[in-house]
């Protein structure tokens, strides 16, 4: 006598088998990654190579330094840069190359077990954490803006809320059925308020600065 489950009268083992080990992403998922882990790593170099320039002078000036709100030089010689004892941007060069890859292999067909995706999605919430970290430092310690910075905060923002949404809809993060719902139909929400909020924190943060 075969083992049945108590609902739905499913044998053990073919409920076992309907629980997908491993999943793949679709082509829109797979590009996105691509492209905000591309855009992160753009960022990080620029900002690497100009902070070795600034190391070498430190009379330098990075080309996005426009204004004094808009200040890469300000970023670049702040505390805040090296949170980890080296310049932030080497980190980003690591962690937005594994973003790339994970994209490009979906893009190939690969297929990741619930492990993987759950430690990508804990990566990518310690990386939303810490650029949360580093727009405070920025808005209301540092007194600056840097627009790569800017560029990867919103790569990671982006990355983070999809990959989130991704787990949530392919049951590897528990979540209510309505949650579910609507992150199938409005995966694009969560990420736009995100970096809505984040605008308008810089906009009212120099509002008078941007007005005159």
């Amino acid at each position: 006598m075969s083992k049945t489950t108590v609902r739905e009268g499913v044998p053990t083992d073919q409920a076992r088998s309907a629980v997908p080990r491993a999943s793949g992403g679709g082509r829109a998922f797979a590009l996105l990654l691509v492209i905000t882990g591309a855009a992160g790593v753009l960022a990080s170099w620029v900002i690497t190579l100009d902070k070795f320039k600034l190391l070498e002078d430190p009379n330098f000036t990075p080309g996005c330094s426009l204004n004094p709100v808009v200040s890469c030089g300000n970023i670049m010689k702040s505390e805040q840069a090296s949170a980890f004892g080296f310049p932030n941007p080497m980190l980003g060069l690591v962690a937005y190359a594994v973003v790339v890859c994970v994209g490009v292999s979906l893009l190939a067909g690969a297929r990741f077990p619930r492990w993987y995706w759950l430690t990508f999605n804990a990566g990518t919430l310690f990386g939303v954490g810490f650029v949360t970290w580093l727009q405070y430092q920025s808005l209301y310690n540092i007194n600056s803006l840097c627009l790569w910075c800017c560029l990867a905060w919103v790569a990671t923002i982006l990355m983070f809320w999809y990959a989130t949404a991704y787990n949530v809809r392919n049951g590897h993060l528990p979540a209510p059925r309505w949650v579910k719902g609507f992150l199938d139909e409005f995966a694009w929400v969560p990420p736009v308020l995100h970096i809505g909020i984040i605008g308008m924190l810089i906009l009212t943060r120099w509002w008078d600065f941007w007005t005159s």
